[in-house]
């Protein structure tokens, strides 16, 4: 009997039998727009039905931030196989200033999505959350005076966990 010890790279891999075949997800073949300029036109074609400007409209009222709903339909795309996934992150930008201009034009306020989350800037979320600490409402202090309660009190918290540091 003969041995052969030469790999064998025809074999199936693990759980193939699990899965479509090669191809047959959208995302497996060719895009059907492969350049950026075919995919702007793409998009300017589909966000300028009724029908989309007036669900991103509604989207964008219920506060769900521009970038996210940009990200959320440049990856729709990809998986449709209409452009790969390359060409989609240069076209966000393009997508947010038209989802920018939807909102503008229906003369709704939106959130960019482009603010830093760890900035140091006070939100009004940040505000509630102090004012709902110490018990106060926005009669009985001022702005100024919370946001220095909680300059205060993000000093004051310990660091803990792993990596932090000792002073």
């Amino acid at each position: 009997m003969q041995v052969n010890n030469e790999p064998n790279f025809d074999a199936p891999l693990p759980g193939m039998s699990l899965t479509h075949e090669l191809g047959a997800r959208p995302w497996q073949t060719p895009a059907q727009f492969s350049t950026v300029d075919d995919t702007i036109e793409y998009y300017m074609t589909r966000m300028s039905t009724e029908e989309f400007m007036l669900q991103a409209v509604d989207i964008l009222e219920m506060g769900v931030p521009v970038s996210t709903l940009a990200n959320t339909i440049q990856m729709g795309s990809v998986m449709e196989g209409i452009h790969s996934i390359d060409t989609g992150m240069l076209v966000i930008p393009v997508i947010m200033e038209m989802l920018m201009l939807l909102g503008d034009s229906a003369g709704i306020e939106y959130d960019a999505g482009l603010n830093d989350p760890d900035s140091k800037e006070t939100r009004p979320s940040q505000l509630a959350k102090v004012m709902v600490k110490y018990k106060k409402t926005l009669d009985e202090t001022n702005i100024e005076e919370i946001k220095e309660e909680k300059d205060e009190a993000e000093e004051e918290e310990p660091k803990t966990g792993l990596m932090a540091r000792r002073k």
